[in-house]
């Protein structure tokens, strides 16, 4: 189902099971006064967390429910503080309203980056519809179930030097240093990943974002976990730097399939948990 009168942007695919899966960065949508602003459609689109709706897909099989953004994250980031507090302090990042990509890139032509006010128009319009809809979600399955997962899915770019050093592992896994997640649940999660022969870290460059840290409680039955995924896992990322001839590359069911697997024994582990 889509979320009432936002369903031209904001999808909420509902399940039964106690899983939600949330997804701040999928979206390209960019209206037309933002397009305006913008020096570069492809620029304003190139930090995309590119076709994690479809990785995740088979989600919807095991009962999850689904929240997604249309809107692109340059447009507003659904998963940044909206105060402004920055995330990570003393390292780079990107606002909640970005006036740069991630690799430092300007997005704005000269004299039009927003405002307070425009930025406080977007947080009514984009922002705050998408987080009552997480908030609605997780009190109607808190309401079925005595614990939820809320599983925060995300992808980024393997090599990004502005904002790490080197290569990124396959599996970041965030609990903001394990205070949005049961221990019990992250070791498991830590396992499968260790066991496909793929990379993996916990709470190394990305310990999660807005959506983890606000809503993760355990002690109220609610766990929060975000898996930022490095984009060579399940596309044929180019190495190193991208342009608009090679970035994002297509979307391959095959190339994805034993990553996939990986995340699918994921998300049964977190329903193993939950239940």
């Amino acid at each position: 189902m889509s979320a009432g009168s936002q369903g031209s942007w904001l999808h909420v695919q509902r399940g039964a099971a106690p899983l939600l899966l949330c997804m701040p960065h999928t979206g390209t949508l960019i209206p037309d006064p933002v397009a305006a602003q913008l020096l570069s459609p492809w620029l304003a689109r190139k930090d995309t967390d590119w076709w994690i709706e479809r990785l995740y897909a088979f989600a919807a099989d095991l009962g999850a429910t689904l929240i997604r953004t249309a809107v692109s994250r340059s447009v507003i980031d659904a998963n940044r503080d909206p105060s402004g507090v920055s995330l990570y302090p003393g390292q780079a990042t990107t606002e909640l309203c970005p006036t740069t990509t991630f690799d430092g890139e300007p997005l704005y032509r000269v004299g039009c980056v927003p405002g307070a006010e425009e930025i406080a128009a977007r947080r009514r319009e984009y922002f705050e519809p998408y987080h009552q809809a997480i908030g609605t979600e997780l009190r109607r399955l808190r309401g079925a179930h005595r614990v939820v997962i809320l599983y925060d899915c995300h992808s980024i770019r393997s090599q990004i030097p502005r904002l790490f050093t080197g290569t990124l592992p396959h599996f970041n896994i965030g609990t903001n240093s394990g205070t949005s997640c049961d221990a019990v649940l992250t070791r498991r999660i830590e396992a499968l990943c260790d066991a496909s022969g793929l990379t993996r870290v916990t709470d190394g460059r990305f310990r999660g974002g807005y959506t983890t840290r606000h809503y993760g409680a355990p002690q109220h039955g609610v766990h929060a976990v975000q898996m930022e995924l490095a984009c060579r896992g399940y596309l044929r990322e180019p190495v190193g730097g991208v342009d608009a001839a090679s970035w994002p590359c297509a979307y391959d069911d095959e190339f994805a399939a034993p990553l996939r697997a990986v995340l699918a024994r994921v998300l049964e582990a977190c329903l193993d948990f939950a239940r």
